[in-house]
C-alpha cells in the first residue's frame, strides 16, 4: 500500500468515526470565527467540561468581537476568573482590539496575519484557519502529539525541537486540501475519547489496525516524556489590611503572572526570614508602606504548572496613611461586600470569601 493510499484511507476511517462519535460543543455549532477563537484560547490546558459554561457566559456577555474590544479589562477578568492562564485572555483582548482596528472587525483569512495578532502561536492560527475558513493549515497540540507519536510509534521525547519538527511535519502532511477543519477536530477528538494519555482504548479506535504503537504493544509507554524533579515549594504571605468595613487591595501589572487581577498585597518568603518579616519587607517594598503584623486569617494551597505555594494571609495594621505604587497598578480600599465585582485568583478569592465570613 503506497503513502498517498495511507493517508487517504487515514483520513476516511477517522472523518467517519467522528461523523458518528463527536461530542455536541457548543463552538462546533458555529463557523464564526471569532467563537471558534474563544474556545481554542479557553481550551488550552483546560479541560471541556470546564471549558464549557465558560464559553456560554462569555458568549453571552461579549456576543462580537467589537463588543469584547469595547469592554473593559476588570469586566473582561471577572468573566474569565477561574479559568487560570490570565495572560491568555489579557493578550487575546489585545488581539482582539487590533482586529478591530486595523482589519474592520474581521478575523483575518491568514494564516501569518494571525500569527503575527497578541497571544496566537501557530496552534491557534491553525485551528481557526481550518475551522472557521477550512483552510487546510495544519495544528499541533497535546492530543495530537500522543496520536502521532503512537501511530508512528515514535521514540523520542516530546518537547525537543526535533520531535517537534517531526510532528508538526506530519500534520502538515496529513491535513487535507477540504474538510481540514472536520479533519483537524476529528484527531483531536480521536486524543480526547480514545488515544487516552493511559490505557488507551485500542479496540475502538478507528485506525487500530495501521497504528504502529498498538502492532508494536508500546502504546502505553508512548509518548515518550523527559523526566522532571519535583515542584519547587514556595511560601507567600499576603497582608488582609482592613479599616472598619473596607479592605486594601492592589491590583497586579499586566505581562506577569495573574496579571491585571486585584490581589492582597504580599509576596514571596526569602532567606531565613519569618513569613511576618515576609510580609513587612514586601508590604515596604511593593507599597512603601510599614504594616504592624496581627493574627493569621487562613493558610492556602495551590499548584501552578511549573511551582507548589503555600500563602499564609494575616490580618495587618497599616503605619503609615500614604501608599505609594512601586510594582502595583492600582490600589483601592474596598467593601467587604463589593469584592466579589473585583477580578480574583484563586487563592485570594478565598481570602474575600474567609474574610466576609469571619471580618475579625
Amino acid at each position: 500500500m503506497d503513502q498517498s493510499l495511507n493517508k487517504v484511507i487515514f483520513r476516511k476511517s477517522l472523518l467517519a468515526w467522528y461523523q458518528d462519535n463527536a461530542r455536541d460543543l457548543p463552538w462546533r455549532n458555529t463557523r464564526d470565527p471569532y467563537a471558534i477563537w474563544v474556545s481554542e484560547i479557553m481550551l488550552q490546558q483546560t479541560r471541556v467540561e470546564t471549558v464549557i459554561p465558560y464559553y456560554k457566559r462569555w458568549m453571552d456577555r461579549f456576543p462580537t468581537l467589537i463588543d469584547l474590544a469595547r469592554a473593559d479589562e476588570d469586566q473582561v477578568l471577572s468573566i474569565w476568573e477561574g479559568l487560570g492562564y490570565y495572560r491568555r485572555v489579557s493578550n487575546f483582548h489585545r488581539a482582539v482590539k487590533e482586529v478591530v482596528e486595523k482589519y474592520q472587525a474581521q478575523v483575518p483569512q491568514n494564516l501569518e496575519l494571525l500569527i503575527q495578532l497578541p497571544g496566537i502561536g501557530r496552534y491557534t492560527a491553525g485551528a481557526i484557519s481550518s475551522i472557521a475558513f477550512d483552510l487546510p493549515a495544519p495544528i499541533l497540540d497535546g492530543n495530537l502529539r500522543r496520536v502521532f507519536s503512537r501511530y508512528f510509534n515514535l521514540n523520542m521525547p516530546l518537547g525537543t525541537a526535533g520531535s517537534e519538527k517531526i510532528l508538526w511535519g506530519i500534520a502538515a502532511e496529513l491535513v487535507p486540501e477540504q474538510n481540514s477543519g472536520d479533519f483537524n477536530q476529528a484527531l483531536m477528538e480521536l486524543g480526547a475519547l480514545i488515544c487516552l494519555p493511559r490505557n488507551p482504548l485500542c479496540q475502538q479506535c478507528p485506525i487500530e489496525s495501521d497504528c504502529s504503537a498498538n502492532q508494536n504493544g508500546t502504546q502505553n509507554s508512548l509518548p515518550v516524556r523527559n523526566k522532571t524533579g519535583p515542584l519547587p515549594h514556595i511560601q507567600v504571605a499576603a497582608a488582609v489590611c482592613q479599616v472598619d468595613d473596607r479592605v486594601l487591595i492592589a491590583k497586579r501589572p499586566l505581562g506577569g503572572l495573574l496579571g491585571g487581577m486585584w490581589e492582597f498585597p504580599g509576596g514571596k518568603q526569602s532567606g531565613t526570614e519569618t513569613i511576618q518579616e515576609t510580609l513587612q519587607r514586601e508590604i515596604r517594598e511593593e507599597l512603601s508602606a510599614e504594616v504592624e503584623v496581627g493574627k493569621l486569617l487562613g493558610v492556602y494551597h495551590h499548584a501552578y504548572t511549573h511551582y507548589k505555594l503555600t500563602l499564609s494571609a494575616f490580618h495587618c495594621r497599616l503605619l503609615v496613611p500614604n501608599l505609594v505604587l512601586n510594582y502595583h497598578t492600582e490600589y483601592s480600599w474596598v467593601p467587604l461586600s463589593n469584592l466579589e465585582h473585583f477580578p480574583m485568583g484563586k487563592i485570594d478569592r478565598l481570602i474575600s470569601h474567609d474574610l466576609r465570613s469571619d471580618p475579625t
